[in-house]
């Protein structure tokens, strides 16, 4: 994990599109602003987890598909 120091309104560049600035620090919070292409979902880590438990993983899909396909053929 790289770990960046930064003050209020100085921001850190993920690659050519991606921009996150410190907004404010209260206490033990830090907002942040992210600046990211439309295509470039961006989420909370529990939030992201949820979506993650709610979608179905597609190599398992696939996996399951296969071995489905298999039964019927014997």
């Amino acid at each position: 994990m790289l770990v960046l120091s930064r003050h209020r309104d100085e921001s850190i560049m993920i690659g050519d599109d991606v921009v996150i600035t410190i907004v404010d620090i209260r206490g033990d919070k830090v907002r942040l602003g992210i600046k990211a292409p439309q295509e470039i979902p961006v989420h909370r880590e529990e939030v992201f987890d949820a979506i993650k438990r709610a979608t179905p993983d597609k190599n398992e899909e696939a996996s399951q598909a296969t071995k489905e396909v298999g039964q019927s053929v014997q």
